[in-house]
């Protein structure tokens, strides 16, 4: 089960929820959300990861505009898009910033801290890396994994990231069109410490299981992928 704690802000204090390995201690990973919050979704793939060995935690990225707890129901997806369209990006960076910091000032964190993030949050997690490297280029992440960002379009040709990382994309993504994906691809990967993999008939959120894009297939090779990437360059052991 997840703690709950907070990071103290400029404006008040942030809540995140708070996963320890079977261990007690290990690498920390910042988990970040979709639009929806820090769903049930997220908060399994927060005890996977956890599972796994990582320290993690998951802000509450809407905190902000008074929401931390899950967008659910019939109008979750018009309501998620709302907020954030409300969203201020510039505190939303330095929130996932500030989650990064707290998390390696941690005593449980006994490795780097890497980023990973879905939809939504796999756009911020590039913004957050690129912001860290803008801050301190010897102290980027120590890998970041974006599964489909959604902030990507406006922001591959103006930021970049040079630590390790690997992106997920689907090819019949209903948001983002192959030929965006495709340029996305072209400009990340012009960094050699970028892997890009892409999924044939697989839409936007297929790694979400309670959502009606999910795709099985892609998920569990992404997922492979996924953790297969964070074990050689974020290793638990």
């Amino acid at each position: 089960m997840a703690q709950t704690a907070s990071v103290t802000m400029d404006t008040g204090d942030m809540p995140v929820h708070l996963w320890l390995p079977p261990s007690g201690s290990g690498p920390g990973i910042v988990l970040l959300q979709e639009i929806f919050g820090v769903s049930t979704y997220v908060q399994r793939r927060g005890a996977q990861l956890a599972d796994l060995g990582y320290v993690v935690i998951a802000p509450e990225i809407f905190w902000r505009l008074g929401v931390t707890e899950p967008v659910e129901g019939d109008q979750a997806l018009e309501r998620g898009m709302g907020l954030v369209e409300r969203l201020d990006w510039d505190a939303a960076v330095a929130d996932a910033v500030a989650s990064v910091d707290w998390l390696r000032s941690r005593n449980e964190v006994t490795g780097g801290v890497g980023v990973l993030g879905f939809c939504f949050g796999g756009g911020l997690g590039f913004m957050t890396a690129a912001a860290l490297e803008s801050r301190d280029p010897a102290a980027p992440v120590a890998a970041l994994v974006s599964y489909y960002g959604s902030a990507l379009p406006g922001v591959h040709e103006s930021l970049s990231v040079a630590a390790p990382s690997l992106h997920h994309f689907g090819l019949a993504d209903s948001f983002i069109d192959t030929e965006t994906v495709r340029a996305i691809e072209a400009s990340l990967t012009k960094q050699g410490a970028t892997t890009f993999h892409t999924y044939e008939g697989a839409d936007h959120a297929f790694d979400n299981p309670d959502m009606p894009w999910h795709h099985p297939a892609a998920s569990a090779t992404a997922w492979q992928r996924t953790t297969d990437f964070l074990a050689k360059r974020l290793p638990t052991g």
